[in-house]
């Protein structure tokens, strides 16, 4: 019986330890959602895949569709 008392002894510093990585986890994203350099870099990626799709449809010699993009900002 005593191997059963540390198996669950050692499941629940896993749990607490598991529960202490979602906290800090949790306060990352949330770090992450308001952080203005973060969300230039989304736009500044976007910008950037735009152009790498253009720059494709040059070199296959095709024009790419003509589509209208409203501008966050």
């Amino acid at each position: 019986m005593e191997r059963n008392d540390l198996s669950d002894r050692r499941f629940d510093v896993l749990l607490e330890r598991l529960d202490l990585i979602g906290d800090e986890l949790a306060k990352l994203n949330r770090r992450a959602e308001h952080d203005e350099s973060f969300v230039r870099l989304i736009r500044e990626i976007s910008t950037l895949n735009e152009s790498l799709q253009a720059i494709a449809y040059a070199a296959l010699g095709h024009q790419p569709p003509q589509v209208r993009r409203r501008r966050a900002g």
